[in-house]
Formats: structure tokens, sequence, C-alpha cells
């Protein structure tokens, strides 16, 4: 299934953050090292802006024989509907970030496979959650994904991709991937300064006597450390998609003065 990896250099909150070292590599290498062995992810896209500030990414994905697609740096849906476009058709899409490091390839595939039993349109673990903030993913239809790149005018709708899906359940079949334990409290994504020390340490705690580490090793070793925990406990979840909520209102009260 094809995925495509969002990702840039210019994050307001930590510059550069995909490219920051960890144990020797950027951020987003040891990202993509995890996700290629999920069982269901086939063509993996890097879709980054054309802005010269994110030529070191398409660098990168060079070096690891990556796709990369690049397009507009504001206009995410844009972007990210021109990497999907360009690749060989696909009936499904599974969303990813450049800012979560600690992605897990399990609940990945567990995701996709809930959304393809279940026939839905859209599915994710991030809007109904009960995993670490930091283990999201999305899948849906490519012709969804058309449509909302079609349809969509609202400034969330474009920066963040698939909120002109999620937001619509009377249109589409929207499912909700859950687990039992809600673990939505623990924070694994990267967007400040804290939050790529608890990665970094996590890192260097596990990855040199198992590259391969899982959720559940996290879970153990954090168990013992709960200082790292305490490290970003305090960043609130989807900060950055909820200021470009607010902005939706004054986009609307534009348009609205210029019809």
């Amino acid at each position: 299934m094809l995925a495509i990896l969002q990702a840039r250099t210019s994050s307001t909150r930590l510059p550069g953050k995909v490219l920051r070292p960890i144990l020797g590599r950027p951020m987003l290498a040891r990202q993509i090292e995890r996700l290629q062995r999920s069982r269901h992810i086939g063509p993996l896209v890097v879709a980054t802006s054309s802005e010269s500030s994110d030529d070191p990414l398409a660098s990168l994905c060079n070096e690891l024989g990556l796709r990369c697609h690049r397009g507009s740096l504001n206009d995410v849906l844009d972007r990210f509907y021109g990497a999907a476009a360009a690749q060989p058709p696909s009936e499904h899409v599974i969303r990813l970030t450049g800012d979560c490091p600690l992605a897990d390839p399990q609940v990945i595939d567990a995701c996709i496979d809930f959304h393809l039993a279940g026939g839905y349109d859209y599915s994710t673990n991030a809007f109904q959650p009960t995993f670490p903030d930091g283990l999201d993913i999305e899948v849906f239809r490519f012709s969804c994904l058309e449509e909302a790149w079609r349809e969509a005018t609202l400034p969330s709708e474009r920066e963040h991709v698939t909120p002109f899906i999620h937001q619509r359940p009377e249109r589409y079949r929207i499912g909700h991937y859950r687990q039992e334990r809600d673990l939505s409290w623990l924070r694994w994504t990267v967007d400040e300064p804290a939050d790529f020390e608890a990665a970094d340490t996590i890192y260097r705690a596990l990855y040199p006597a198992n590259p391969a580490f899982t959720t559940a090793d996290i879970l153990a070793w954090l168990a013992g450390h709960p200082e790292v925990i305490a490290l970003n406990s305090q960043i609130p979840r989807n900060e950055g998609y909820i200021q470009s909520l607010a902005r939706d209102p004054q986009h609307s009260k534009l348009a609205g003065s210029s019809s």
C-alpha cells in the first residue's frame, strides 16, 4: 500500500527537527528505518516542500533510495495529493508525518488491517486516541483524498490534509482504531526541544542493544524512568492543529466579504 511521509525543515517550534541527529543519523532516517519494517507499506514517498530549505531532505531521500515529491510548503493537501497522484494507482493511501521517530510498524499494520476489514473510507487511531501521541496513522481511499483536494477551502483543511474527510462522517465511512489500554497521555511525538530530548533518550537506552525495539520495550523501560515521561508531559496534544482551526473563522469571514 502506498505510504506518504510528509516532512519539512521549517517547523516553527523546533526548526530542522527532522534532520536532528539521533545516534548519528537524522531523526527522519531513524523513523524511516522503523517504517520499513511494516508488512503493509509498499512504496514509501517523502512529501516535502519545493523551498530551498528542504533541499537537505531531498538529498537524504536520495541517499536512502526513497522517492521524494516536492510541492507547496503551506498547501500541504496539494503537496500530499501531488505525491499520491504521481505514483502508480493505489486504492488506499497511508498518511504519516515526519515528527514520529518512535513510529510502530505493528500499530501501523494493525490499523491498516482494521481499515480494510471494516471497509472504511478513512481510518485512524488519532481522534479517539488510546495510543501514545507519536504513533498516529491515517489510512484512506485515494478517491476521498482527491475529493478533499478538489473541494477543501479552509486553512485547517489545506494545512492538515485530512480534516475535510474526517469531519464529514455523514459523507465518509469513518473507522477509529483503538486499543483496550489507554496510553494517550504519553507523548512520543517531536514538536518541542523537550520532545526531542525524550525521544533521543529512549533511542540511546534501547537502540544499541535492539534496533528493532518495540512499543512494549519502550513502555517497559519508561516504567523505570518516569523522569523521561515528565520531560514533555505538560505539552498539549495536537497543538498545531488546534492553532490551525483557530484561523478558520477569520478565513470564512474574508471569503464571505469577497463574495
